[in-house]
């Protein structure tokens, strides 16, 4: 049941995809969240690349070459992530960039996966929008969020992270869903959803 699963959300800023190169994360944040616990970890690290950033990578989350000065190589990130993220339900808001990035550390069978995109299209459908800055506006979630991470913004790892859970926890509380099976986050049955949503 949802009311005793641990879930870790993660995201990933890069630093963007150059002509001829592949991209690289620049930038990793996780949370770790569950029903009765509520927040219990955030974390947050600049990741070392020898790829450039490019300007449209830099214009959207601000990220630049001076702030990773120092920085640790993602692989030497592998103990603070396996932490995080083993025998974790793992959330990310379009999962895509996330479980890629995750394709360094082979193996490591993180999951399962629930995609907060998804979720929202399917809770949702009538937003104009569901990218995760536009769905937390719209929902007035976006103070939770900046309570939890003062002084960060959008496209900060780290806030992009805690807003993944913060509408995960929305959503459960919005359908009703802590004694549903984890399975009704991976492949959510709508129209019993719509039955439960408050306020019908």
């Amino acid at each position: 049941m949802l009311e005793n699963t641990t879930f870790t959300a993660i995201d990933f800023e890069s630093a963007g995809t150059a002509s001829g190169k592949t991209d690289a994360p620049i930038q990793i944040g996780t949370t770790t969240w569950s029903i009765n616990d509520g927040i219990s970890d955030t974390w947050v690290s600049y990741i070392a690349t020898d790829k450039p950033i490019t300007w449209a990578a830099q214009k959207v989350h601000g990220i630049s070459k001076d702030d990773l000065k120092n920085a640790p190589k993602f692989m030497q990130l592998w103990p603070d992530i396996k932490k995080r993220l083993a025998d974790k339900a793992v959330v990310a808001h379009g999962h895509g960039t996330e479980k890629r990035f995750l394709k360094a550390f082979p193996g490591h069978q993180f999951g399962p996966w629930i995609d907060t995109l998804q979720l929202s299209r399917a809770a949702f459908p009538e937003l104009a929008s569901h990218s995760l800055g536009s769905v937390c506006e719209e929902l007035l979630l976006t103070e939770q969020i900046k309570a939890i991470v003062e002084g960060k913004h959008w496209h900060d790892a780290l806030f992009d992270a805690v807003a993944s859970v913060i509408l995960l926890k929305h959503i459960i509380k919005t359908f009703q869903l802590e004694q549903a099976p984890l399975s009704s986050l991976m492949k959510p049955n709508t129209s019993i959803w719509r039955s439960h949503r408050k306020g019908n």
